[in-house]
This record gives C-alpha cells, sequence and structure tokens, in this order.
C-alpha cells in the first residue's frame, strides 16, 4: 500500500501565493477589484485557512493587495519601495558609480552553469539562468567603468525582450512584471586579478588587480531573482563609507 504524503504547508502557501500573483498581474484580478473570501480561496485550492492566510500577507507584502477586517481583500496598485536597510550602523553608504552610464549589451543567453560558473556566481551548478553581460561606460569616456554580467532566474528570464531598451537595473523590471518584491540585496566584495578576456573588456592589462561586486537579489518568497556580478579596474572604482560610534 502506497501512502501519499501532502505538500508541506509552508509550500502549499506559496504555491497559492504564486498562483494569485500571477492573476494579479494578468488581470484577472483588476485593481480594484476583490479577491474571493478565505473560505471560497480555502475551497479551490483545497488548503486550510491558515495557508490561505499566509498567501495573503505574501501577496501584501509585495504591496499587491491590502486586507481590511470585515472588508475583504483589495488589489491595490503597486508602490515602488527603493530604500533598502542595511544591517550595519552607517549615516552614509555611497558607491562612486556613474549615474546613466550605457550598458552595452555583448550577450543575452539562456546557459546552464558550469562548476565555475557556479563558483563565480554562489547559484547552484546544473541550474539554468539567463545571462546577459556587457560594459558600462560613463559618458564621454573611452575606458568602461566595470563588466557587468547578469544572471536572471529563468522563471523571470522574459526581461530578456525589454533590456536593448532598457539601460538601469534589472530587478525593477522583474518586480513590475511579475509582481514580486525584492526584498532582500546581500552584496559581496572581493579583490580579484583581471583575466586576460576581463582585461580586454576593461582596457586594462592583464594581471592587474580588480574589484568585483556580487549582489544577490532575494524576492518575498525567499527565491533568488538575480545575481549581478560588476567587476571594475582597480583605479576605477572608489567605495565610501561613514560611521558614527553610538553610546551604549
Amino acid at each position: 500500500m502506497t501512502v501519499e504524503r501532502e505538500a508541506p504547508a509552508d509550500h502549499r502557501y506559496l504555491q497559492v501565493a504564486r498562483t494569485l500573483r500571477k492573476e494579479i498581474v494578468e488581470g484577472v484580478y483588476p485593481v480594484g477589484s476583490q479577491l474571493p473570501t478565505e473560505h471560497d480561496l480555502c475551497e479551490r485550492f483545497g488548503v486550510s485557512r491558515y495557508t490561505v492566510r499566509e498567501a495573503l500577507r505574501r501577496l501584501r507584502d509585495d504591496n499587491l493587495v491590502s486586507s481590511r477586517p470585515r472588508a475583504g481583500t483589495l488589489v491595490v496598485a503597486r508602490t515602488a519601495s527603493n530604500s533598502y536597510a542595511q544591517e550595519v550602523m552607517s549615516i552614509n553608504d555611497l558607491l562612486a558609480f556613474a549615474a546613466g552610464a550605457e550598458f552595452a549589451i555583448e550577450s543575452n543567453t539562456m546557459v546552464t552553469l558550469d562548476e565555475d560558473l557556479a563558483a563565480h556566481t554562489g547559484l547552484p551548478a546544473g541550474s539554468e539562468w539567463l545571462v546577459v553581460r556587457g560594459t558600462r561606460t560613463a559618458e564621454g569616456s573611452p575606458e568602461p567603468i566595470c563588466r557587468t554580467e547578469y544572471y536572471v532566474n529563468r522563471t523571470f528570464a522574459a526581461v530578456g525582450r525589454l533590456l536593448q531598451r532598457h539601460n538601469g537595473p534589472i530587478f525593477p523590471l522583474i518586480e513590475d512584471l511579475f509582481g514580486v518584491s525584492v526584498v532582500e540585496v546581500h552584496q559581496e566584495i572581493a579583490a580579484v586579478v583581471a583575466s586576460p578576456g576581463l582585461a580586454a573588456d576593461l582596457k586594462v592589462d592583464a594581471g592587474t588587480a580588480a574589484l568585483e561586486m556580487r549582489r544577490t537579489y532575494t524576492t518575498s518568497d525567499g527565491e533568488i531573482a538575480q545575481v549581478t556580478i560588476n567587476t571594475h579596474p582597480a583605479a576605477r572604482f572608489r567605495y565610501s563609507m561613514t560611521m558614527r560610534r553610538v553610546k551604549a
């Protein structure tokens, strides 16, 4: 006799949230409309009230719905959230990165990560990602500021069609197109040596010092939406942080 096990409750509420999020983004539930009641959602998905409430909490975290007692759950217009709090006490954390630098795309393709790319990105080997590579150059400068690599979760790979007309960061496009919210950005900075290929892209000598900045963007579902790697020649990079002692 084979006994089928139910999916864990946390998996079920994520599945419910993703289905409802997709329907909201596609206009099944337009802005201003109400979602079905908790009871109706329980019956539709065959889940508990707790599971439905957790799914709705995810949608609220993504700024897709608002809930009020006795008023139900209303689909709302998304509002932008552009601020991220750091886990350090700092007044100023400024990255001298030229605003409006032009991004020249050299490649835009789906790639299955091998062991080397997995180590480079911190992503699982064998997983498939949309990989966009190119260089960023400030207006009037003959030398690139950095080489940029985007690794976009295949779930959101449709953003690749928009990048030729888009010069800013990619994650706001992912948020708008798919109704998710990036709630955490983890950043690591490492010193590296410019390989011949990297040196050619950056117009520096092979073997010179460079700084690699890797940012990992995580959604409210705990899913990595994107990894961005910017590699700067050491002479063209400056990172400034001011911290003040806090009285105990």
